[in-house]
């Protein structure tokens, strides 16, 4: 069970051909554990039938005509003071225009005005119509009362032209319903520091020493503490992932970028979470032209990488932060054994630690299989997605801050 499991998420669906969108946006908050109620206006009916949104969301849609139904007068209160988040998506120009003038003649307006929820706003209409000033003032006047508006992007539109009015893509809205959903989260008002992903030390200007680490742990862990309301600092070797919507990227190369930015990061840190997976060596010194292979083999010399824990102990003495600090580790042997001596030796207050010789766990996959340990003794997760990871990971990391 993750933290967003029963949580509500009024869906609000107008009259535009970004419809198809919502759809699928629709069934990415569902797959996440959001209850999801989706509410049509007679425009959007045009475009799709409720029983598209049903089939995706598992519970009934509604359009106006239910405002009239056995439930009656009391449907758009329900929904209203049931949800914690209003998402509409797309708004169009003219439900906008009814928003900010607190115009209640559908069921949708209705209840996005009795309802006390965050409210969550995609434009989604045609590039003239965003930017005419009755447009421009109506999103102004829901800003000023605490609206979020996210988007539209720039790109082809139904009228074939190009410019700014296409709807924001449903992953990326799915990253700010999550964010705005944590915000009174148990992690609200910390700043979480998560380093994740492999380092890329040089050896000439093309080539490197890397390792397999996808990020996909580490991303993880940054979205889970975005999940429970934290300010995130994402510190990130090279990836081919998108960070979490809200998270503070520092994107770093080396092992030695990557200790500047975590050891500055730290000071303000309540917690750091040290996912990377760095080097733990690199070439004395890179050649600055290209080794061609007619030159033969090179000879390598290699020079230790520095300690990142250790530099992060040394500031936790000076400056008393992080308050907590939870140490990976990624073994072929002796996991528990390995944990323990890493647990004591770097200082910190929990290891992570997994084999990466297991099937289906450790690198470049989307599960995992971990064993947490600290002071107290050690408690081993069955084999679980990377995202299920982060969520247990940081329910032990609230625990730790509220001790």
């Amino acid at each position: 069970m993750t933290v967003l499991q029963g949580k509500r998420v009024l869906l609000g669906v107008t009259g535009s051909i970004a419809v198809y969108k919502a759809a699928d946006l629709a069934s990415k908050l569902s797959q996440l554990g959001l209850e999801v109620d989706v509410v049509l206006t007679r425009a959007a009916a045009e475009f799709v039938s409720p029983l598209t949104f049903q089939s995706v969301t598992g519970r009934r849609a509604y359009v106006d005509a239910d405002l009239w139904g056995a439930q009656g007068h009391v449907l758009h209160i329900g929904l209203g003071k049931d949800a914690d988040l209003v998402l509409i998506a797309p708004a169009t120009a003219n439900t906008l225009s009814k928003l900010a003038a607190g115009a209640t003649d559908n069921l949708l307006t209705l209840t996005a005005l009795a309802s006390e929820a965050p409210l969550l706003l995609a434009p989604a209409m045609d590039g003239g119509m965003y930017a005419h000033p009755a447009t421009q003032a109506n999103l102004a006047t829901l800003q000023a009362r605490g609206a979020e508006i996210v988007g539209p992007a720039m790109g082809h539109l139904a009228s074939g032209m190009r410019g700014v009015g296409r709807m924001t893509e449903p992953g990326e809205l799915v990253g700010h319903a999550r964010r705005m959903l944590g915000k009174r989260g148990p992690l609200a008002g910390t700043n979480i520091v998560v380093s994740a992903g492999g380092t890329q030390e040089a050896i000439d200007p093309v080539r490197v020493i890397a390792n397999r680490s996808s990020g996909k742990q580490g991303y993880a862990l940054a979205q889970a503490a975005i999940d429970l309301g934290a300010e995130v600092v994402l510190i990130s070797g090279p990836v081919a992932l998108e960070p979490p919507v809200g998270a503070e990227l520092v994107a770093v190369t080396s092992g030695r970028e990557m200790k500047a930015a975590v050891v500055k990061a730290a000071r303000k840190a309540d917690a750091l979470l040290m996912a990377a997976a760095v080097a733990d060596f690199r070439p004395t010194s890179a050649a600055k032209e290209k080794i061609k292979r007619a030159e033969g083999a090179p000879k390598i010399a290699l020079t230790a990488n520095p300690d990142i824990l250790e530099a992060v102990a040394e500031g936790r003495k000076k400056f008393g932060k992080p308050r907590v600090v939870v140490g990976f580790a990624a073994e072929s042997k002796d996991l528990l054994k390995n944990a323990q001596a890493k647990l004591k030796a770097k200082g910190v207050d929990l290891i992570v630690a997994n084999d990466i010789t297991a099937q289906d766990a450790g690198f470049e996959v989307d599960t995992n299989k971990v064993l947490l340990v600290d002071a107290h003794g050690s408690q081993e997760l069955p084999l679980m997605s990377k995202a299920e990871v982060g969520d247990q990971v940081l329910a032990r990391v609230v625990q730790l801050l509220q001790k």
